[in-house]
Order: C-alpha cells, then structure tokens, then sequence
C-alpha cells in the first residue's frame, strides 16, 4: 500500500432483481469495482447460476487513492455475443472513509443500480472496510537501567530516548461524587 493511498475490502455480496432489456436475467453475471480515477479495477468470478438475483459472497482488495471521491461497482452480463453492463452504482466515499466510525469499521451497504438510460435496474449488495493503518511498537534499551517501548518520537530526542509512551486512561474512574 503506498503512503497516498488507503487498502479498500469490498465483498460483493449479492444483486436483486437484474434485468436485460427488461426481462431477468438468467446467468452469467459478474460485478466490477473501480477507483473514481480507473486506474485500478477488480472483477468477481461469474456467477452461472443465481439469474436475476446472483451471489457471489467475494472479497475484492483496492488501493483506494487518498484523493478518490468515489467509487464504482459495475454488474455485467455475459450474453451469447457480448458482455453487457446491467446497471451501475457510483459509491461515495464518504459512505465508508471518515465521520465517526474507526477505521476497519465493517459497512454494509445496498444501491440501486441504474442502466445506460439512468433507469433503476437492480440492487447490489456489498460490504466495505478500510484496512485499518499498521503502526509499529518500537523497543529499546538505553543506558539506563530499564528498557522503553512506545512510538518513536518526532522531533527532539534529547529527553529520554525518543520514544513516546502512552497509557489509555478511563476518566470517569478518576471522578469524585461530592
């Protein structure tokens, strides 16, 4: 994962009700998910048997660029002469990326699909989480007489050895009722 982007876990649960030139569909079909920016897209394997209302139950992975508003999700239909796209769903992502839910949070999500005309056509159902950032537990021995572990530090290290350490701590076990 490079350091401007974010790793992206869809799983393409599900789709209701697709049709093709408005009869259901009855197999063959395939999701596609896309960056805002199309530089990287992942595809799921056909699903040969579920007709109008397909499941694939499969993890696609993307680098999702930090600059990136959205997504795309993409159902197609393979046909005896072609592969037709049925609908498609433009996923913001704010829908999944920031607010008040950590990151790894697991989101699940339905959208209407719409065909080339704009018309609803289906609904697809996904999962979607950030892969939470890695950060590093450092260790290390000084001089003194005990070893530190924590974070390094930015900036002075001077004071100590650059190593910042924290400790979570419930406030309300520090009040006092009067």
């Amino acid at each position: 994962m490079a350091a401007n982007s974010r790793t992206l876990e869809i799983k393409v649960i599900s789709a209701e009700n697709l049709q093709l030139d408005r009869k259901p569909i009855k197999k063959n079909a395939s999701v596609t998910v896309r960056t805002d920016t199309n530089s990287q897209f992942r595809t799921t394997d056909m699903d040969t048997e579920g007709g109008a209302y397909p499941r694939w139950n499969e993890t696609l992975v993307l680098d999702l660029p930090t600059h990136s508003k959205s997504i795309t999700v993409e159902v197609q239909c393979k046909t005896s002469s072609s592969v037709r796209t049925i609908g498609t769903a433009t996923i913001p992502a704010s829908d999944f990326v920031g607010g008040y839910v950590p990151e790894g949070y697991l989101h699940f999500l339905s959208y209407r699909l719409r065909d080339h005309k704009g018309e609803r056509n289906g609904i697809i159902n996904i999962s979607v989480s950030m892969e939470a950032q890695k950060m590093y537990a450092y260790a290390s021995s000084t001089t003194w007489s005990h070893s530190t572990m924590g974070f390094p530090a930015i900036g002075n290290k001077s004071f100590g050895s650059g190593v910042v350490t924290g400790v979570p701590v419930w406030y309300g076990v520090y009040q006092k009722d009067y």
